[in-house]
C-alpha cells in the first residue's frame, strides 16, 4: 500500500492532502493542492484587503457581481445559517473584529488584543443580504460584513478531496475540516483521530470514516486577552459575544466537511445538553463533546464511527 501525502500553510491553518494508492497520478495532482488553496484564500480571506471577499464587504449598500467560488461558498454560508437557525452565520465579522480578533491569527503572536474589551454591537440578520442568482450577484445591507472563515476551509476540503478522489481515495484535513472521497484502496476505512483539547498530544478518541466530513471545533486553541476578559472566536449571533459554554471542543461527523463544521460550531454555541439534543435531532449527524469539567460525552450516532479495527 503506497500513501501519497502533502502538507502546507493556507487559510491560517496546516493542510494535510492524502492519496492513497497506486495511481501514478497522485503525486502530480497533490502538487496542484497548494495552488488551489492559494486562489481560493485570494478570493476568500478577509485579511487580504484585496480579496474578492474584502471588496464585497467594502461595497455594502451595492449590487456587487461576484465569481464561481465566492459565490459557491456563500450559498455555504447560508445553508450553514438556515440549518443551524442563526446560530452559525456569516454576518458576524464586526463582531469578531469587536473582540479583538481583527488581524491574523499568525500576527496575534502575543495573543493579546489591542485595547480594552468592547461591547459588540448586534449582528446583522443573514437572511437581509439579497443574492439574484441570474446575474450571481450580492448586495449586502448597510454596516453588514462577512466572515467567511471556517465555511471556506469547509467548502475548500469538500473541493479538494472530490478533486483528488479521481487519482485514488482521498483525504483533506483543513486545519481540523476533514474531507474524505471514500474508502482507502484496500476497502477499509479511515482512521481519524480526535485529539484532546486539555492534554497536547494525546487522543480522546479514534473515528473510522469512510467517507463524508468530520469537523472539530473549540475555543481552547484560538483564545486571547482583551482587557482582562478572554474571548474566542466562536461567536454566538444572539449576543454577539464569543460563547458562553461548557464544551470546549467538540468534533462532528457529516456527509461533508462543510456540512460537519457548521454543525460542530453550533452544538460547541448551544452547550453540551442543549447541543446534544440538537445533534440527535438530525439524523444525519453524530458528534462528541470534551467539556471544560474533563468529561467527553457522546451523541447516540457517534458509538458507530468509533474504531474497532486493529
Amino acid at each position: 500500500m503506497i500513501v501519497h501525502r502533502f502538507e502546507f500553510e493556507a487559510m491560517g491553518s496546516r493542510i494535510l492532502a492524502v492519496v492513497d494508492g497506486l495511481d501514478r497520478r497522485a503525486e502530480a495532482r497533490l502538487a496542484e493542492v497548494p495552488g488551489w488553496f492559494e486562489t481560493w484564500e485570494d478570493c476568500l480571506s478577509r485579511f487580504r484587503p484585496e480579496s474578492e471577499l474584502s471588496r464585497l464587504n467594502r461595497s455594502a449598500g451595492k449590487d456587487v457581481s461576484v465569481s464561481g467560488v465566492l459565490w459557491d461558498v456563500l450559498a455555504v454560508a447560508f445553508e450553514a445559517a438556515q440549518s443551524t437557525g442563526g446560530l452559525v452565520q456569516p454576518t458576524i465579522l464586526e463582531a469578531l473584529q469587536t473582540a479583538g480578533y481583527d488581524r491574523t491569527w499568525e500576527s496575534m503572536g502575543s495573543r493579546v488584543a489591542e485595547g480594552a474589551a468592547r461591547v459588540a454591537p448586534p449582528v446583522q440578520d443573514w437572511r437581509l443580504v439579497e443574492r439574484n442568482p441570474h446575474t450571481r450577484s450580492v448586495r449586502l445591507p448597510a454596516g453588514t460584513s462577512l466572515d467567511l472563515g471556517g465555511f471556506g476551509k469547509g467548502w475548500a476540503a469538500d473541493k479538494a478531496a472530490r478533486r483528488l478522489g479521481t487519482a485514488g481515495p482521498a483525504l483533506v484535513d483543513a486545519g481540523g475540516d476533514i474531507a474524505v472521497s471514500g474508502p482507502r484502496e484496500d476497502g477499509q476505512p479511515w482512521p481519524i483521530g480526535v485529539a484532546d483539547p486539555g492534554k497536547d498530544g494525546e487522543t480522546i478518541a479514534l473515528l473510522s470514516i469512510r467517507s463524508g466530513g468530520v469537523a472539530t471545533s473549540g475555543r481552547d486553541y484560538k483564545r486571547w486577552r482583551q482587557g482582562e476578559v478572554w474571548r474566542h472566536h466562536l461567536i454566538d449571533p444572539r449576543t454577539g459575544q464569543p460563547a458562553e459554554t461548557d464544551i470546549l471542543a467538540t468534533t462532528v461527523v457529516a456527509p461533508s466537511a462543510r456540512a460537519a463544521e457548521a454543525a460542530a460550531k453550533a452544538v460547541l454555541i448551544l452547550g453540551s445538553r442543549d447541543g446534544l439534543r440538537w445533534l440527535e435531532a438530525h439524523q444525519r449527524l453524530a458528534g462528541l463533546a470534551a467539556l471544560e469539567s474533563g468529561r467527553v460525552v457522546f451523541s447516540r450516532r457517534m458509538t458507530s464511527y468509533l474504531w474497532s479495527g486493529s
